[in-house]
């Protein structure tokens, strides 16, 4: 029979016939596109960030060794904060005096942890949760190594002194902070590789 007009007569799909289905690799409209470079993004956030933690650290360390003096508190902001230097051979928070080599142990343990781990990161939250841990520990480290009295014995500058608390420094604050961080995105549902939980 012949053709309705204006049919092209080499029409090859047959009046009526589904059109023809998408190829099996075309992305889904609701699937993020792929980003290569995303992990040594937040690899390099968490760099960064445990990076400007140590050198913070250390710096306000040596700044209140060379200024400071044992014994004579300073007023900063009146009685809300105080320079205080002291030797600290315990943990964070001047807690576990007398057990340096063991701390010594697990902050190192910790440290190479969290680097191990930085390869899975998907998360700025967990990035700077990373980062805020590594630096901190990782500034605690060097004065259990390289202070006195010895290597792994050595005592922690700390300095900073609020009302009912421990006299601290700031890798203590950043650990505080990683660990208040992680809880966070955990109790949000977000995973290390940047996945959310999906909740019922």
């Amino acid at each position: 029979m012949q053709r309705t007009p204006g049919t092209p007569l080499n029409d090859p799909t047959p009046a009526g016939a589904p059109d023809s289905p998408e190829p099996a690799d075309t992305p889904s409209a609701s699937s993020p596109p792929s980003s290569p470079g995303r992990s040594w993004k937040w690899i390099g956030l968490f760099g960064g960030v445990g990076i400007l933690i140590l050198l913070l650290d250390q710096l306000t360390k040596a700044l209140a060794l060379a200024q400071l003096t044992p014994g004579e508190p300073v007023n900063v902001i009146g009685t809300l904060l105080k320079f205080n230097l002291i030797r600290n051979s315990g943990a964070a928070f001047s807690l576990g005096a007398g057990y340096t080599p063991y701390i010594s142990v697990v902050q190192i343990v910790v440290a190479v942890g969290v680097v191990y781990l930085s390869r899975r990161l998907g998360s700025a939250g967990w990035a700077v949760a990373f980062g805020l841990l590594f630096g901190g520990a990782l500034g605690n480290i060097i004065d259990r190594i390289f202070r006195e009295p010895s290597a792994f014995h050595g005592h922690v500058v700390d300095f900073l002194q609020t009302p009912h608390w421990a006299i601290f420094n700031v890798a203590d604050m950043a650990v505080t902070s990683a660990a208040a961080l992680l809880v966070i995105q955990t109790l949000r549902g977000i995973h290390l590789d940047g996945t959310r939980e999906q909740r019922k």
